[in-house]
């Protein structure tokens, strides 16, 4: 092995050691929460609410099959779209998954525009998926509005979600897209979710020849999603 080889084989280590322990800690979190409610409990019989005590063990179990069912995506992704791929509109799945959040309570307010047909190949599943953390990122972070645009270039299809929250510093633009990334500005991570939406988001769009990034905003935060449009929809064999 050269000195190339080996230093890349040092970085991919490190990186591995640094997602485990990260993993190890976001597991570990809902764990002891767990662990401290049965220790009183235990401790204080007489004493237990027991409703109290079980919707809490149940907010901690719901928590950790959360980010245990999102590791494990994150390790099947390349492999769920080996010879699975089909024509998808990604308009469609755009004005879906709008249909299903707006109206809900606290729900900023979501405005589409979608061209008529964006079709690219893709697996379902995997971009339904992508679609829905790019949402539940905006919606999360939103403080009123939340703008989604579909757009249909000559061999490009993009999707642009944009939120006026409050937004993400150049410097951090990377690092949205880390496992259990937490930022310093007033975008961390308080307001629910696993922590791996976004990574999810970007390894599904690279599994699929895409990308996904952060891109200027007049305010807020505006992410944008290209994928290769379908074969036969270019206009191509």
């Amino acid at each position: 092995m050269n000195a190339a080889q080996a230093a890349l084989a040092a970085e991919r280590d490190l990186v591995q050691r640094r997602f485990a322990a990260a993993a190890a800690h976001e597991l570990r979190t809902p764990l002891a929460g767990l662990r401290a409610e049965f220790e009183e409990a235990r401790l204080h019989p007489g004493q237990t609410d027991l409703p109290r005590l079980l919707d809490a063990a149940l907010r901690g179990v719901e928590r950790l099959e959360a980010i245990t069912a999102d590791l494990l995506l994150l390790t099947r992704i390349a492999e769920a779209t080996h010879g699975r791929r089909q024509p998808v509109d990604l308009s469609a799945v755009a004005r879906a998954h709008v249909a299903e959040t707006t109206g809900g309570p606290d729900t900023p307010d979501i405005r589409l525009r979608a061209a008529a047909s964006v079709v690219v190949d893709a697996v379902p599943a995997l971009l339904d998926r992508l679609v829905a953390n790019l949402l539940d990122n905006a919606r999360r972070h939103a403080r009123h509005s939340i703008q989604i645009q579909v757009l249909r270039h000559e061999t490009t299809a993009e999707l642009v979600v944009a939120d006026d929250g409050p937004g993400i510093p150049v410097s951090d633009r990377e690092r949205v897209f880390e496992c259990f990334s937490r930022l310093d500005s007033a975008r961390c991570r308080h307001r629910g979710g696993t922590g791996l939406g976004l990574a999810i988001a970007r390894d599904i769009a690279h599994a699929h020849n895409g990308t996904l990034s952060v891109e200027d905003a007049d305010s807020g935060a505006r992410f944008v999603l290209r994928l290769p449009i379908a074969r036969n929809a270019a206009g191509r064999p």
